[in-house]
């Protein structure tokens, strides 16, 4: 699946959390692009998606290889590598690939705690000012990486149009906004934020203490 998009992993230095951050104007990039583990680190695949990149990549940096060994080894043995774009993240290093067949505008920018990258964007300045949203955020991880979504969709975003996002984080203290997807909307940033925000509320409301999994399954049924 082709997926043009603009995307962010990212850790939390104090916490150790990881998280992933994604929009595009696919269908449904929950479903494929984000890759997070607690105690492990996290990965975006993206442009021509290959989807071992994040099952394998994790599966290897679990076994104690870096980011940066992990992905290339799988690159290496991928004969798509020129159509893929990868960004991923551990507990020490950051890594980031843009094939030279992804689809202009398109590149990725790291730093010590943060990749971000991006293919089919309005311009690589899209990239420029997501680095630029991270760096002045403040507080819990998964409201700077939903901050830098809306910039990056500020400064021009997806070239096509927008259609679906998603946000994963993978934390020891899991919380219902950890992990909230917009899968087909005509603007899916505000609709994910509306989602995160009523979800940062009813956490508040139930405390830490409450069973993720189990109140995910009472709000759905709440719902049908």
């Amino acid at each position: 699946m082709k997926c043009g998009t603009f995307s962010i992993v990212a850790k939390d230095k104090k916490t150790g959390d990881f998280g992933v951050a994604t929009t595009t104007a696919a269908p449904c990039v929950g479903a494929m692009l984000p890759f997070a583990e607690e105690g492990v680190g996290a990965i975006a695949t993206q442009a021509w998606v290959n989807v071992n990149l994040g099952y394998q990549g994790l599966a290897l940096m679990r076994s104690g290889l870096s980011v940066k060994t992990a992905l290339e080894a799988i690159l290496s043995e991928d004969a798509g590598r020129a159509r893929r774009q990868v960004i991923g993240i551990d507990r020490q290093s950051v890594f980031a690939y843009t094939g030279q067949e992804c689809t202009e505008a398109k590149g990725h920018r790291t730093g010590d705690d943060f990749a971000v990258a991006g293919n089919i964007i309005a311009d690589v300045s899209v990239l420029d000012s997501m680095v630029k949203a991270f760096k002045r955020s403040k507080g819990e991880l998964s409201g700077r990486l939903l901050l830098v979504l809306e910039d990056g969709q500020e400064a021009g975003g997806d070239r096509r149009g927008k259609t679906s996002s998603a946000l994963l984080v993978a934390s020891a203290v899991p919380k219902l906004y950890h992990n909230v997807r917009v899968d087909f909307h005509e603007e899916p940033l505000r609709e994910l934020r509306r989602i995160y925000e009523n979800c940062v509320r009813m956490q508040e409301e139930f405390g830490d203490n409450v069973d993720v999994a189990d109140l995910r399954r009472k709000v759905s049924a709440a719902h049908r």
